[in-house]
């Protein structure tokens, strides 16, 4: 695994193991020459984990808006920092340049990241793993939500075992690189 795309909040959420998490993750990440592809903002966790790769000399390509450029939330020391017009087509170039997909904490955009990616992989557009980074039990009543979805058969068994949980750093990016190259993209509901 090369390059790692990193879904986060553009806050800093009310719990400080999530930027003690996002900043511990960007310096493994550098540490292990895995490269950072994320949405290119300054702020938040998105922020934490760009400055902790850069400052361990790591790498960091950055995804942004235009409209987000205006705003001047973008992060302007990425290694390379890439205009887009919109959302779309962020999400579609981040997954173009990464090898693999985690969630640490965040709100609705990263939701729509992770989902997003897991769905383009059930339609085929992708064979690439996507995990959730489960700080502090963040992601614990989804993770029962997608049980009960598909418990309820509306997801099948296996399309749930796609998402990969982890409970560490070490963890997620050990699941991650042993599944890029072997993850499927078929589509089975």
């Amino acid at each position: 695994m090369k390059r790692l795309a990193v879904y986060c909040g553009s806050s800093m959420g009310t719990n400080p193991r999530f930027a003690e998490t996002a900043r511990a993750l960007g310096l493994e990440m550098a540490r292990r020459g895995i490269g950072l592809v994320y949405g290119g903002g300054r702020l938040g966790l998105m922020g934490v984990v760009a400055d902790a790769v850069l400052e361990a000399g790591g790498e960091v390509y950055g995804v942004i808006p235009q409209a987000l450029v205006d705003l001047e939330v973008a992060h302007t020391g990425c290694t390379e920092l890439h205009l887009v017009a919109n959302m779309h087509e962020r999400k579609a170039l981040m997954t173009e340049l990464t090898d693999a997909f985690v969630a640490i904490p965040g709100g609705v955009g990263t939701f729509d990241e992770l989902f997003e990616a897991w769905s383009w992989n059930a339609l085929g557009y992708h064979a690439k793993p996507f995990a959730i980074l489960n700080v502090d039990g963040f992601w614990d009543s989804m993770i029962t939500f997608l049980d009960h979805v598909t418990v309820s058969g509306f997801m099948s068994p296996a399309r749930r075992a796609q998402l990969l949980i982890a409970d560490g750093i070490d963890d997620a990016i050990d699941q991650l690189g042993a599944a890029v190259g072997t993850t499927e993209a078929k589509m089975v509901w």
